[in-house]
């Protein structure tokens, strides 16, 4: 056979509990940052689609929200989001944080693939944690228990330990096809959106209690203006939406410190993502209970961000 008759594709779902290192694995695995990353449940609340494209293989990656109880319209949105990175996958990479104790939510977690066909690979993250590496044979043996896995890889996506095997055993699981997309694609994701996910990204880096979960970022304007050295500048406005007053002093901070830290770092990440000077003002506004309402989920959303003028 020639090499496109040996040629794999497909679409793998990462699905796991919050907190056991999806985004980190789809950044490590895609050798770039694509989906933001922070130590708070629930970082994740969109599908993030990264591409893989390798000689032999173009993998599409699903980043999914971590398996959670859905309490508000938000967190309903985010359980559909999974159930639609669930159908007619090619293969699922089960994520499990090894460091901590195996528990009931764990079990939970596996019912959400009690009706799947494709394979799926059990991944033991963050085995840079264990002091003792034997800890990971019971692991291994109570999983297998539970269902039946086409593999069961220890990894470390933060060390890269374990990756190489990773890649090698998701090629080896793809049905034959065709890339899908060119050589040098990335992500389907608009760009409004990647830089609203760095914003959120660094607020949840720098707050803590109830902020994080209360914080959503809109662009409100995004202009590409051309500059005398040819080169274009990005002017950017976003808005960063909390619940309530408390919130917002905190984002703010005296003087404005803490908005202008966040800025910062923003404007930092999202330069390096559309490798262009970025131009960013950030507002704060109090827009109470936002997380049950429906009209103002739909403007989160990837696709209607990339329609805002």
């Amino acid at each position: 056979m020639n090499e496109s008759e040996n040629h794999v594709s497909g679409f793998v779902t990462l699905l796991g509990r919050p907190n056991a290192g999806k985004s980190t694995l789809l950044n490590a695995l895609l050798g770039t940052k694509l989906s933001i990353v922070a130590d708070k449940p629930q970082t994740t609340r969109n599908v993030i689609e990264g591409v893989l494209t390798m000689p032999e293989a173009q993998i599409v990656f699903l980043d999914t929200p971590g398996i959670h109880e859905a309490k508000t319209l938000l967190h309903k949105r985010m359980s559909e989001r999974i159930r639609e990175a669930l159908d007619g996958r090619d293969l699922i990479l089960f994520l499990v944080d090894c460091s901590r104790r195996a528990g009931s939510q764990d079990e939970q977690a596996l019912g959400w693939m009690k009706d799947i066909s494709c394979p799926v690979i059990l991944v033991l993250n963050k085995i840079d944690l264990l002091p003792d590496k034997n800890a990971l044979l019971p692991l291994m043996e109570r999983y297998s228990t539970l269902r039946e896995f086409a593999d069961i890889i220890p990894i470390s996506a933060i060390t890269g330990d374990g990756l190489a095997t990773l890649r090698q055993a998701i090629v080896a699981k793809l049905p034959k096809g065709p890339r899908y997309f060119p050589e040098d694609y990335l992500t389907s994701q608009p760009e409004r959106f990647l830089a609203a996910e760095l914003i959120r990204e660094k607020i949840l880096h720098h707050t803590h209690e109830e902020v994080p979960h209360s914080v959503a970022v809109v662009i409100d304007t995004w202009v590409d203006e051309p500059r005398k050295d040819g080169t274009t500048l990005a002017r950017i406005l976003a808005t960063v939406h909390v619940e309530r007053s408390g919130q917002k002093a905190i984002l703010i901070g005296q003087r404005g410190t803490m908005l202008k830290l966040v800025g910062t770092e923003a404007r930092t990440d999202i330069e390096k993502l559309l490798d262009r000077r970025v131009f960013l003002e950030l507002f704060v506004k109090v827009t109470p209970d936002w997380r049950q309402r429906a009209a103002f989920l739909a403007e989160l959303d990837e696709s209607t961000q990339s329609q805002r003028e």
